[in-house]
């Protein structure tokens, strides 16, 4: 386990890949909903 291994978090950094143990930092979807279908 070290900087060459895609399985841990050390390796994926150095890869700069993402996946189940370093996931990408999701975007709040309730926020990007559109102002225009909730006055109606």
């Amino acid at each position: 386990m070290g900087k060459g291994d895609k399985k841990s978090k050390r390796g994926k950094l150095t890869k700069g890949s993402f996946g189940k143990k370093r996931p990408h930092k999701t975007r709040n979807k309730i926020a990007s909903t559109p102002k225009a279908a909730e006055a109606k």
